[in-house]
């Protein structure tokens, strides 16, 4: 369940409630859905019985005790907890995180496509200005996922004029030139530099890209493993009682790698994946084992070293983060096409490259380990995020490499 899926729950529930006469309220037309804060609990909380409270003219602890309910009655959903003045914090069930791996794979690259701007005809009049004009495409293909039509025209007055570029960008080329004028906020001055070529983590294009292309080596040598992804066993990470994927199978995990450690011998930019995606799948153990000064580091078989010694806990936040970006991705591209605002879906495809390069070393199984169930779901898990990446960076008129 997506958090606009959650969202269209919540707002049943208010009608419900209202319908069998426990409140006496207009139904809002929307319901915020966002991850806990402080002192909540479970996957989301809404505010929804505080934003009623007034018109019901109830405490909110009240409107709240009334919707728990019936949200809680609503598939996918595990349990409601009211928290603080009122707030309705939702525990999906486990099978919802399953279903939404699923989605994702199924919808392919149309994930995230709604109908919030159903039959709409946004104009957009721009400056015949470099930047203006790339922005403006992005967002006739932003808007067209949510069911509207973009109308690009060069009339005044103005209505989309982000601040320009201070020189050329084409030098930078297709893709990092469109970065550069779509990752900023509209108000913010674009900073034209190499910065945006470096293969390097400081720079954002690379990691989004790199994550693309790590999704796709996964899928390649897990075939060469003989085995595809699974969703089915895909659980909440943070759940109590439920396992994550990381859980499923014991003694997993992967070895904690610094920056050093993923770069190719000899090259101080590149990690060392954007140069072999599809080398051997033997892990090198020199991140946990200290090598011997007058050797050079190698290799060492994950089986001739205790697991104790190299193999520490998964990062389960990783997974936790990279589920919750997915959720989130057709809400960022909502966002993005109601408040014309590209940058929010270039920020958001930089959340779901970081969550997944810091899973990806959990998607395989290492050393000696035969492929399990485990190992499936987790690559379901990558896939899908391999498919968002993809899918956004299309959507930006970028490109997505298969390999680099």
């Amino acid at each position: 369940m997506t958090p606009v899926e959650l969202s269209r729950t919540v707002l049943c529930a208010v009608r419900r409630a209202v319908d069998v006469g426990e409140l006496s309220v207009p139904v809002p037309a929307s319901a915020v859905v966002t991850p806990p804060g402080p002192g909540g609990c479970g996957d989301y909380a809404t505010n929804i019985a505080l934003r009623l409270a007034g018109p019901a003219g109830r405490p909110a602890l009240e409107v709240a005790e009334i919707l728990r309910p019936h949200i809680a009655s609503a598939p996918g959903v595990a349990d409601v907890a009211v928290t603080g003045p009122g707030f309705l914090n939702v525990t999906l069930g486990g099978g919802a995180f399953a279903a939404l791996v699923e989605e994702v794979l199924e919808q392919g690259t149309r994930y995230g496509y709604g109908d919030t701007l159903a039959g709409q005809v946004v104009e957009l009049r721009v400056p015949h200005d470099t930047r203006a004009e790339v922005v403006a495409d992005t967002l006739v293909r932003i808007v067209a996922t949510q069911g509207g039509r973009a109308e690009v025209r060069h009339t005044e007055p103005v209505n989309l004029r982000p601040v320009p570029a201070p020189e050329d960008p084409a030098p930078l080329g297709p893709d990092a030139a469109r970065w550069a004028l779509l990752h900023p906020a509209p108000h913010d001055r674009p900073r034209i530099s190499a910065d945006h070529l470096v293969q390097r983590e400081s720079n954002p294009l690379f990691r989004v890209r790199y994550a693309h292309a790590r999704t796709r080596a996964l899928r390649r040598n897990a075939a060469a493993l003989g085995h595809v992804g699974a969703p089915h066993g895909v659980r909440p990470p943070s759940g109590s009682g439920d396992l994550g994927l990381t859980e499923a199978v014991p003694h997993e995990g992967s070895p904690t790698l610094s920056a050093e450690d993923l770069r190719t011998p000899g090259d101080t930019s590149v990690p060392t994946g954007a140069r072999r995606t599809d080398a051997s799948l033997e892990i090198s153990a020199r991140a946990s084992i200290p090598a011997s000064p007058a050797s050079p580091v190698s290799p060492v078989s994950l089986a001739s070293v205790p697991r104790e010694a190299v193999l520490p806990s998964p990062p389960r936040q990783h997974e936790a983060d990279l589920l919750a970006a997915l959720a989130d991705y057709p809400h960022a591209l909502c966002v993005a096409a109601r408040h014309r605002a590209p940058d929010r879906l270039a920020r958001h495809l930089v959340v779901t490259a970081d969550a997944l390069l810091g899973f990806q070393h959990v998607v395989l199984p290492l050393g000696d380990e035969k492929p399990s169930a485990a190992h499936r779901t987790r690559l379901a898990l990558a896939e899908a995020a391999g498919t968002v990446l993809a899918g956004g960076l299309s959507l930006l008129g970028i490109s997505a490499p298969e390999y680099l």
